[in-house]
């Protein structure tokens, strides 16, 4: 289990309260994205007078195992044009909205391979360029004659999130990101940025692929995974080190019946993995890093560790009563906890879960409904 990994705080002196009771933070500070609030609402955020801005670029780092999610936020006339940075696959993704003309643009080097990227943002003439870590990746020219060249009024800012309703945008995207961005020098200005949140969640100094379960709760997936043809079985697989994880890894439940299926490790007194399905259960040693689970019609297949378990009658007997891929498909699934248990129940994970697959296809945290404290993307090393 990743324990005791450094991180990279906030600086105490980078925080003060605003005047009207809101947190405030340097621009040049490192800050998680994928902060608790709402998935659309800015991390951290700043409106500033035009006519103070003296250099239209910007700069700064960031660093995600992340394929998707907003970074930069700008705009100006209270949001009725704007800009915006995210990523799409992996890929740079400019999205611009000026005097009612839309534009898109997608393209330049995939950054989400975990490593800390350089990227510069500018204004020149008729032209917005993306420069990343040095090399220019994405231009975006705009000219029209019902473009306005002379800007006046406010200019807002935001991180990790939009001021305009998502509607509005030309390419929809999955909007929250686990991703850290640092050293930020915003149109050279030094005024201090605004946040809502209570608590700053910080970065960790080094990461690695993988979903990381802090111990505080779990992710509920889209009940659409265990769909199945009529006859096909439900083949669920895990990738990470089981001895390195505690507490409930998996849990399957169909909505007013009793728990269907658990998967639980227990790596602080018996070293072993515990498959439940009612009363019954089916140990295995946790010295494996990857599980397979194949439910049919009426039989389950474990593999472990490039080894099969054999399954005991006492546990086949009732799957082979209960109707299994018809309750499956019924079924709701949990990564993390016990579902319809309380906080003690649920022995929330703690640990690294390195990759999830049900029916072959990887399950995205992002997408499921889950506990603000579990990364969906990254892992402390």
């Amino acid at each position: 289990m990743a324990g005791g990994p450094l991180l990279l705080t906030l600086s105490i002196t980078a925080l003060a309260w605003g005047v009207q009771g809101k947190k405030q933070i340097s621009g040049s500070t490192t800050v998680y994205l994928g902060q608790h609030r709402d998935v659309w609402r800015p991390m951290i955020h700043i409106a500033v007078n035009l006519t103070k801005i003296r250099d239209i670029k910007s700069s700064f780092q960031l660093r995600t195992y992340d394929p998707e999610g907003t970074i930069f936020y700008g705009d100006t006339k209270n949001g009725r044009d704007w800009f915006i940075l995210s990523l799409k696959d992996g890929i740079p993704l400019m999205q611009i909205s000026r005097s009612g003309v839309l534009v898109n643009v997608a393209g330049g080097p995939k950054l989400n391979d975990g490593r800390w990227h350089t990227l510069e943002l500018s204004n020149r003439g008729h032209f917005v360029i993306l420069e990343v870590d040095g090399s220019r990746g994405l231009v975006v020219g705009l000219r029209s004659d019902t473009i306005e060249e002379v800007l006046s009024g406010s200019l807002r800012l935001a991180l990790g999130g939009i001021l305009i309703p998502r509607e509005r945008l030309f390419v929809q995207l999955e909007p929250q990101m686990d991703a850290c961005v640092r050293e930020g020098s915003w149109l050279n200005l030094s005024i201090p940025w605004e946040t809502d949140a209570d608590e700053l969640r910080p970065c960790y100094q080094n990461i690695r692929p993988g979903s990381f379960f802090a111990g505080n709760g779990l992710a509920i997936v889209n009940a659409s995974v265990l769909q199945t043809e009529h006859e096909r079985g439900v083949t669920i697989e895990l990738w990470g080190d089981f001895a390195k994880m505690d507490g409930t890894i998996l849990s399957i439940r169909t909505p007013g019946q009793a728990l269907t299926f658990a998967l639980v490790t227990d790596n602080n007194t018996k070293q072993e993995v515990t498959l439940s399905f009612g009363r019954h259960k089916l140990s295995l040693k946790d010295n494996f890093k990857r599980l397979e689970m194949t439910f049919g019609t009426d039989s389950l297949e474990v593999r472990h560790g490039g080894h099969e378990s054999k399954v005991p009658w006492d546990f086949l007997s009732p799957l082979k009563k209960s109707g299994l891929l018809s309750t499956l498909r019924e079924s709701h699934v949990a990564i993390g906890g016990l579902l319809g248990e309380d906080d003690v129940g649920s022995r929330f994970l703690r640990g690294c879960l390195e990759k999830v697959q049900i029916q072959g296809k990887d399950v995205d945290l992002d997408q499921a409904a889950k506990h603000w404290s579990i990364s969906s993307h990254s892992c402390p090393v």
